[in-house]
């Protein structure tokens, strides 16, 4: 039995209906509770379940954020940011109340636990709450026309699942235009459901771009370990390696290398820590090619077309008709 709580609102997942109501009556005797009957909205959560899994999505929550900009009635965006776009670089208007942008993008930070297509989006408008300017808040604003054409769209976690971890790794080196730091991207499926997914600024400069995709490699590996622990503790194991697609030729060369050279000693420790995973069977990296690197969609804002193709790819869908 798991038990999730927040407050005063509790989650109960057991797999013995009799020991439910059991636990469920020892906590009427300690405390006056109310029992809602099977889970269908958690904290903005809308859970659906039905015979080909559970369905997640934020459909009502992205609806408000639609309510509360004035832009229910707006024309949706195809996609939630336009391509090579320079926000980092923007030198216009500050914003008056900054503080609506601040709401805003928080508002949009936890949309993205249902909705991996707004993680690289929501990662480059986070940077600026500081001092947010116009075009920034223009940005932001396209994100939410971009919820317009999608709002109940959501995660299906398949009951047909083989319960097999399976990840993607990608950096996009030296992304960012002031400070030259790479972008860290990972997505992980289980049995062809995305579970785990995240766009991150690395916390120092690479020097090469196989050095920023190694450093994705490793920070990807650090969450599979999580992920097969997890597992774990719900009595499912993992005793095969996880396949590990990265797009990077020079980074598995490394991974695969026993010898470490003089242009990884700045990376050793990732080397290092790596090549003992291998070893012992946690992950086997394996080549991909970029147009099949189903992270990518992480790493920059892309054409509608291959935005699409990546979305549909990542098992992302929608049981809710346009509004």
């Amino acid at each position: 039995m798991y038990i999730l709580v927040y407050v005063d609102d509790l989650v109960i997942v057991c797999n013995n209906k009799a020991a439910i109501c059991e636990f469920q009556a020892y906590l009427s005797r300690c405390f006056h509770m109310k029992d809602l009957g099977k889970l269908k909205y958690f904290l903005g959560i809308e859970v659906a379940q039905s015979s080909k899994g559970i369905f997640i999505c934020q459909r009502k929550y992205a609806l408000d954020i639609l309510t509360e900009t004035g832009l229910l009635g707006s024309k949706p965006a195809s996609i939630p940011m336009k391509e090579n776009h320079q926000l980092a670089l923007a030198s216009d208007t500050p914003m008056i109340d900054p503080a609506r942008y601040r709401r805003l993008v928080g508002r949009l930070i936890y949309l993205n636990l249902t909705r991996p297509d707004l993680c690289y989006s929501v990662h480059i408008l986070s940077q600026f709450m500081q001092h947010p300017t116009q075009s920034q808040w223009d940005a932001a604003l396209r994100v939410v026309r971009y919820l317009k054409s999608s709002p109940g769209q959501g995660i299906l976690l398949r009951t047909d699942s083989n319960l097999v971890l399976d990840a993607y790794c990608d950096a996009d080196w030296a992304s960012c235009p002031l400070s030259r730091r790479s972008l860290t991207t990972h997505f992980i499926f289980l049995g062809g459901s995305p579970i785990s997914w995240k766009t991150k600024k690395q916390t120092t400069v690479s020097r090469s771009s196989a050095e920023a995709e190694y450093r994705a490699l490793a920070s990807t590996t650090c969450e599979i370990i999580w992920l097969k622990g997890l597992l774990r503790s719900f009595g499912i194991g993992h005793p095969k390696p996880v396949s590990l697609h990265c797009d990077s030729q020079a980074a598995l060369h490394i991974a695969n290398n026993p010898v470490f050279h003089e242009r990884t000693k700045h990376i050793e420790i990732d080397c290092h820590f790596v090549r003992d995973e291998i070893l012992r069977g946690t992950i086997v990296p394996s080549y991909i090619h970029t147009t099949s690197q189903l992270a990518d969609i992480l790493t920059k804002a892309m054409r509608r077309r291959q935005f699409q193709t990546l979305l549909l790819k990542l098992g992302i869908s929608t049981f809710h008709a346009p509004t």
